[in-house]
C-alpha cells in the first residue's frame, strides 16, 4: 500500500507540476509546442507501428510515406489536445466552439431527451462544450483513470462543461442516466474505443467490439441517437456538427440495438475518413 501510494502520489505531482507548467503559456503557444513535442517524440514509441498497422488496414491504397505523414499528423494533433486539456475553460469562455452546424438537430429535439456520442477525433474533450453553446445540459459518462488522485483532477477540469453530471461506468450508472434521459435530458458520451463486452460490428472493414450502451439507451428509450464529428481547424478553434443515427424499431430488440451500432460506428468511420489525421490510430481498436 505504502508503493502504491507513493506511486499514485508521485503521478500525480507530475501530472499537476506539468498542468502549472502549461499554464504559464498562452493557450496557442501551449497547442503548438505540446503538438510538435509529441510529432518529434511520439514516432520513436511503439505505439507509431501500430498506428501505422492499423493505417494500412483501414487505407491500402495508401502509400507507406503518406501513411507516415498521417500518423506523425496524429501525434500532433494528439499532443495538441493533451495541452488544451489544461485550457478547457479558456476554450470555452473565448468562443471558439462553432456549433451553428448542430444547431438545427439539436432545436428539433430539444423538448425530448437525446444521446449524443463522439469519437476521439479533433478534440473531443470540447463536444459537450459545443452541446452547451446550443443550449442543452449534457451528462457525462467516463472511463476512471486508475490513479485516484489523477482521476479527482482531471474529473475537476471536465465536470463544469456536463452540468447534469459527469459518471464513471459503473454498476449502478446505466439505471442514474435512465432516469436522466426519461426527463429529457442529454446523454453525452465517447462511444470509439474498443469494448471487451462490446458488439462486433464493421469498423474500417474488419469487426471491431464496439459499446452497446448508446444504441442500448435510444432503443429502449425511444430517444434520437447523434454522431457528434469535432473538427479541429488552425488557431486552437473547432467546427462541432451532428448526424442523427437510424435505431430501427422491430420486435426484436437485439437485432435494433445491433443495427443502431453498427450505424454509429459508420457514422464515425464517415467521419475519420473525411479527416484521418485527426483520429486516434494508435488505440487497440480491433483487439
Amino acid at each position: 500500500m505504502h508503493l502504491t501510494d507513493f506511486k499514485y502520489g508521485f503521478e500525480y505531482g507530475v501530472v499537476r507540476a506539468v498542468a502549472w507548467l502549461v499554464a504559464r503559456l498562452p493557450l496557442e503557444t501551449a497547442s503548438d509546442l505540446s503538438g510538435w513535442i509529441w510529432r518529434k517524440v511520439a514516432p520513436r514509441l511503439q505505439r507509431h507501428n501500430r498506428a501505422l498497422a492499423h493505417l494500412a488496414a483501414a487505407f491500402p491504397d495508401l502509400s507507406a510515406a503518406e501513411r507516415e505523414r498521417l500518423a506523425c499528423d496524429m501525434w500532433e494533433v494528439l499532443g495538441r489536445t493533451f495541452a488544451e486539456t489544461f485550457y478547457l475553460a479558456e476554450i470555452y469562455a473565448s468562443h471558439r466552439i462553432d456549433a451553428a452546424d448542430a444547431m438545427g438537430l439539436v432545436q428539433a429535439y430539444e423538448a425530448q431527451g437525446m444521446v449524443v456520442c463522439a469519437a476521439h477525433q479533433g478534440n473531443w474533450e470540447v463536444a459537450a462544450m459545443g452541446l452547451l453553446r446550443l443550449g442543452k445540459a449534457p451528462a457525462g459518462l467516463y472511463r476512471r483513470v486508475k490513479n485516484p488522485r489523477v482521476d479527482r483532477f482531471l474529473k475537476d477540469l471536465r465536470a463544469p462543461y456536463y452540468p447534469a453530471g459527469l459518471f464513471a461506468k459503473e454498476p449502478t450508472t446505466a439505471l442514474k442516466l435512465m432516469r436522466l434521459l426519461k426527463r429529457g435530458g442529454c446523454l453525452a458520451m465517447l462511444a470509439d474505443l474498443r469494448d471487451h463486452m462490446g458488439l462486433q460490428v464493421p469498423f474500417f472493414g474488419r469487426n471491431a467490439p464496439s459499446t452497446p450502451f448508446p444504441a442500448m439507451m435510444a432503443r429502449n428509450l425511444g430517444l434520437p441517437l447523434f454522431a457528434g464529428r469535432i473538427v479541429r481547424e488552425p488557431g486552437v478553434r473547432f467546427r462541432l456538427s451532428m448526424e442523427k443515427i437510424d435505431v430501427p424499431v422491430t420486435d426484436d430488440k437485439e437485432a435494433d440495438i445491433l443495427a443502431a451500432t453498427a450505424n454509429l460506428q459508420a457514422a464515425f468511420e464517415r467521419s475519420i475518413r473525411a479527416h484521418p489525421e485527426q483520429w486516434m490510430w494508435a488505440h487497440q481498436r480491433w483487439g
